[in-house]
């Protein structure tokens, strides 16, 4: 994949302390960004959360603190730390 990344490789990354949290906000990093899809971490205040949409690309999620309700395809679950 070519394309921007906001990291050296070979580097490890530290997601949680990378996260930046805004009150009563949603804050986006975009980590990577390739043609052929992104990688962008999210941090949530308590009550916020993402429109529904689509995306040509798979998405994977993981929850680095806390908990949220998750729906995709119409089936909400908690999904939790780890």
């Amino acid at each position: 994949m070519s394309g921007k990344s906001k990291f050296p490789k070979s580097e490890p990354i530290d997601l949680v302390q990378s996260t930046q949290y805004a009150e009563g906000s949603i804050v986006s990093k975009t980590l990577a960004d390739h043609k052929n899809g992104s990688l962008t971490l999210f941090a949530f205040d308590a009550g916020q959360g993402l429109s529904e949409h689509t995306s040509p690309y798979e998405a994977v999620v993981q929850i680095l603190e806390g908990e949220a309700d998750w729906t995709v395809g119409g089936k909400t679950c908690t999904v939790v730390t780890g």
